[in-house]
């Protein structure tokens, strides 16, 4: 199926012609075309590696998220895509051990990442990366008690 922003280019918000629309806050931003790859304020992967060199740049940046991913060995984890993700939305609180609550990401940015249901439990397992990260978390209905189980910086590969 086309996207709508393909066979209308004059509807088109975004430098990649997949996310925006599917966006459910599109109305609450101007675009990563008119924004220059920030159209919610903060960074986008997919603007960024665009920019940079073109929509193949993104498509292998996205495959070797999701090769690197599927590599960590966590039990259930196991990816054969990733999606866009606002960070408003998957920027959970995590409760430290010393009681302290945190967020990891920042809500103005797009990330990608999926959700994976682990089949016989309630607890979810999270994924996202922003290119320069791999985050791992799980957690229940709705984000409750979220836990990090996997983090780490990315070395940059040439894309």
């Amino acid at each position: 199926m086309e996207q709508e922003s393909i066979k209308h280019p004059e509807r088109r918000y975004g430098m990649c012609s997949i996310c925006c629309d599917n966006c459910q806050r599109r109305g609450e931003c101007r675009g990563c075309i008119e924004t220059e790859g920030r159209p919610f304020g903060g960074r986008c992967i997919a603007a960024e590696c665009i920019k940079e060199g073109g929509i193949e740049t993104f498509l292998n940046l996205k495959r070797q998220l999701i090769d690197e991913f599927n590599s960590i060995g966590i039990e259930g984890l196991e990816l054969d895509d990733l999606n866009f993700l606002n960070g408003f939305y998957v920027n959970l609180e995590y409760v430290l051990q010393n009681g302290q609550k945190v967020k990891f990401l920042i809500d103005e940015n797009i990330y990608l990442g999926n959700q994976i249901e682990i089949p016989g439990d309630d607890r979810c397992i999270g994924v996202v990366s922003d290119g320069y990260f791999l985050f791992v978390c799980k957690y229940g209905c709705n984000g409750a008690e979220p836990e990090v189980i996997y983090y780490t910086k990315r070395l940059m590969k040439e894309q």
